[in-house]
């Protein structure tokens, strides 16, 4: 196993998790990323149970639970009528190390995992380095980059694109990105405000739903974090102005002073699934692969999944103990998932708490309040939305 390579395209969550494990396995790792540094992305900021357990297999879980917030709690709330329904993680004990949701920002695991591969000889992370175009053979996959000096080439046995929703490596292989962008772009607004002082029993992790104007509220360590939509018909330089935030925090939550912003950010949100996840020996996950709107955190989470199912087959196949088709099981696999759980799932939860119709209003808040209280049913709830039924799902594919 000494000889064989891999090249990893991306320095995000994803590529770096797949990176890691396949150096743990004694494998030769190059990893590539066209930043300077590590990015400090403000967006995914939830870990979910099954997420911190594989996390936990390499050390990585703990060092982020004491970065974090612990969310034992995650609520349906509304605008006008408060406190719909809640559900308690501490109902997964038994079946995870961590029941609860970890509010902690996406940028300290990749610090981590960074941290991580230096400790591997048999592991090389590049910055200020990007794939530009992809070309393999039967043997291999060969990787043209740009560097600050100029252009090289990379090559290794297999090529993991974790490149992101703009991915170089899927553009190069000619995978199409099926599926579609939302009109409306989300909103990141980051405050100090203490929201917990105003909002009764408010927990960590809210989805608030309203007809006019929904919106979720997260708490990470040091801040609360607003995400809104935002009309079409509205510039960027109208939606990130001071005016129009403070007005869209004042309708949340009217205050007599200014809300003090410490960041904000604005970007658009697609649904799409990659046609294929395989092309030869090279393999997309997370981003490159799918994407999806951000509510219910399903978009890191699942990208984490994807790069481990896929470093556990790919282990195989370089060890010659599995032929080159068991990574054919991995697209089957977490494309599925991608489909019928990540997408269809966040689609919906934006479909029910953007919901206008006053009767279809009531029969969600209905339904919502009748699951929380049934013990059975939250529990199935709480599984579902936490992604142990996606991998579930996964794993019963052959």
């Amino acid at each position: 196993m000494s000889k064989a390579r891999v090249l990893v395209a991306g320095a995000g969550p994803v590529g770096l998790v797949s990176a890691m494990v396949l150096a743990d396995a004694g494998i030769e790792v190059e990893l590539f990323e066209r930043n300077a540094s590590v990015m400090e992305d403000l967006r995914a900021s939830t870990f979910h149970p099954p997420t911190l357990d594989m996390l936990d297999r390499y050390g990585i879980a703990d060092p982020l639970v004491e970065a974090g917030l612990k969310a034992r709690y995650t609520q349906q709330r509304d605008r006008r009528k408060g406190l719909i329904a809640e559900f308690d993680l501490s109902r997964l004990t038994g079946s995870t190390k961590y029941p609860f949701r970890l509010q902690c920002e996406q940028w300290k695991l990749n610090d981590e995992l960074v941290r991580k591969l230096a400790s591997y000889p048999n592991a090389r992370v590049r910055f200020g380095c990007a794939v530009e175009s992809v070309r393999q053979d039967e043997g291999g996959v060969t990787v043209q980059l740009r560097t600050a000096d100029g252009t090289e080439t990379a090559r290794g046995d297999f090529l993991i694109g974790a490149d992101g929703a703009w991915s170089s490596v899927r553009n190069s292989v000619g995978i199409d990105f099926e599926g579609y962008t939302y009109p409306e772009r989300f909103l990141v607004v980051s405050t100090q405000f203490p929201f917990e002082q105003h909002f009764e029993n408010l927990s960590l992790v809210n989805y608030i739903s309203d007809p006019e104007e929904w919106c979720v509220l997260l708490k990470v360590p040091s801040l609360w974090r607003v995400l809104f939509p935002t009309p079409e018909h509205e510039s960027d330089e109208q939606v990130l102005s001071d005016a129009v935030i403070e007005r869209r925090l004042q309708g949340l939550l009217p205050q007599p002073q200014p809300y003090q912003i410490v960041h904000r950010t604005l970007y658009k949100v697609h649904q799409r699934v990659a046609a294929q996840f395989r092309k030869g020996r090279v393999l997309l996950a997370g981003d490159a692969a799918h994407i999806n709107n951000p509510l219910g955190g399903m978009g890191m989470n699942g990208g984490v999944h994807d790069a481990f199912n896929l470093t556990g087959k790919l282990i195989e196949v370089l060890a010659g103990r599995a032929p080159i088709e068991l990574l054919d099981l991995y697209e089957r696999q977490r494309r599925t998932v991608a489909i019928e759980y990540i997408n269809a799932n966040t689609a919906r939860n934006k479909k029910m708490i953007e919901e206008r119709d006053e009767t279809a209003r009531t029969r969600i808040h209905d339904e919502l309040r009748a699951t929380a209280t049934d013990p059975a049913a939250s529990l199935d709830y709480i599984r579902k939305t936490s992604m142990f039924d996606a991998l579930e799902r996964a794993a019963e594919i052959a």
